[in-house]
């Protein structure tokens, strides 16, 4: 049967593609599955360290905020890195840049196992860092790239495996730690999601002209037809106005995500038996567990959201559930029951922004370069992790964590104050402007 030529229509549907351009391996839902189970193998990486800092400070003796420049070290050539990266995927395509990137995920965290002073601590996390900024920005590229008809639960389901894909493994890591020592589960863990990312690279593959739809917005998500380069990108002062809200909305999770075993040990909750629905465990591993199965949901969940009722609408319920969730953790998060359940309504408003910000980013500078832009806003994460090791003396010099969950909660509600009455108007007089 001779298929379609792809164009797009109202509400956003893709025809099928002209018969002469060949359908990707496994078709773009293939490829987004491909992307998402790459996601899931490098989700320990960032949120899995908690788990490593106690052990590593205690055989160490190294200082709890030293070693968490680590953490931001890997986080900031994770994301500071990813527009060159971009750059490859756009210019060469998916395959040898994941390839690449498993790679160094797999050498980083081998480094970490053998790592016995700050500095090789320091090394591994770069390594690593470098490789999961290689996986995670081509991955989310691609989604983007497949799905302009539904940008944004493609980019919520890829980023999906980076926010839950640690999940399944709270409770082996622990186990591996407690058993075997952290060393070995840097080693183990590290060499099996290395492998599994290099295997399934090979078959990325980016769309060719004519096998989606160049814009496929609706009539609450304005798409530009024009494509902007990354260098006219990095000149749009609407660009730094994203930046500035990614970059404040995401300092608070991170300061959770890297300091939730800390924080429930600092405020005596960690080891209190937790029972949920019949289910009994300690607090911080049943709060962690929770905390990335809602992490990874809220990335589709307003993703598909913010496809029907607009990226800056979902935006600010998000940021605001998130500013209101973090100041009842600040009042509430001493009782065992109400740090699990609300350390898990955090996480679910706040990852949200890594399925909302690159939509938004596309929608506004075009499909072509979208690996490329995307990673450019993306290094907002890097930025915000500077803040991490602030939060490390802030909480030091007042033996508290209050100030740093005020900080974070006041951030979110003028990030979602600033989505719906500056973002939204300016973003459509813009697209407009550009049309």
């Amino acid at each position: 049967m001779t298929a379609r030529t792809a164009a797009p229509v109202p509400g956003g549907t893709i025809d099928a593609a002209p018969a002469t351009v060949a359908a990707p391996p496994f078709g773009r839902w293939g490829q987004l599955v491909i992307g998402v189970i790459c996601m899931v193998m490098i989700a320990n990486l960032q949120y899995g360290w908690t788990f490593f800092v106690p052990d590593i400070q205690k055989k160490f003796g190294f200082d709890r905020a030293a070693i968490q420049w680590a953490f931001t070290l890997f986080v900031l050539f994770e994301t500071w890195l990813v527009p060159v990266e971009g750059w490859f995927v756009d210019k060469y395509g998916p395959r040898v840049v994941v390839l690449f990137g498993g790679l160094l995920c797999g050498i980083g965290w081998v480094i970490n196992s053998y790592a016995e002073t700050l500095n090789m601590f320091y090394l591994g996390q770069v390594v690593a860092g470098i490789g999961a900024g290689a996986v995670y920005g081509t991955c989310v590229g691609s989604a983007l790239k497949w799905f302009p008809d539904k940008r944004g639960l493609a980019a919520g389901i890829t980023a999906a495996g980076f926010g839950a894909g640690s999940a399944l493994t709270v409770a082996p890591i622990q186990w591996m730690i407690a058993e075997n020592g952290f060393q070995a589960a840097f080693f183990n863990f590290g060499i099996g999601q290395g492998i599994i990312v290099m295997v399934l690279s090979v078959f990325l593959v980016s769309p060719k002209k004519g096998q989606v739809a160049e814009a496929a917005g609706n009539a609450s998500v304005a798409q530009t037809r024009r494509n902007f380069t990354p260098g006219e990108v990095a000149r749009q002062p609407i660009f730094w106005l994203m930046y500035f809200m990614f970059v404040i909305v995401g300092a608070g999770g991170l300061m959770i995500t890297a300091n939730l075993k800390p924080i429930a040990a600092d405020i005596g909750v960690d080891k209190v038996p937790v029972t949920i629905m019949g289910l009994t465990m300690v607090a911080i591993t049943f709060a962690a567990t929770i905390d990335r199965v809602l992490n990874g949901l809220t990335r589709p969940f307003f993703g598909w959201v913010s496809d029907k009722i607009g990226r800056e609408n979902t935006m600010f319920i998000a940021f605001a559930m998130e500013g209101f969730g973090i100041y009842m953790l600040y009042l509430w998060g001493h009782d065992p029951l109400w740090f699990v359940l609300l350390s898990g309504f955090v996480f679910f408003a706040w990852g949200e922004i890594y399925s909302l910000f690159p939509s938004t980013c596309t929608d506004t500078f075009g499909t072509k370069f979208a690996a490329t832009n995307a990673g450019l806003l993306y290094t907002a994460k890097g930025t915000a992790a500077l803040l991490v090791p602030a939060a490390n003396y802030l909480q030091q010099s007042s033996a508290s964590w209050d100030g740093v969950f005020l900080v974070a909660a006041g951030a979110n509600i003028l990030a979602s104050i600033l989505a719906i009455a500056v973002l939204k108007p300016w973003r459509a007089r813009y697209i407009a402007r550009n049309a």
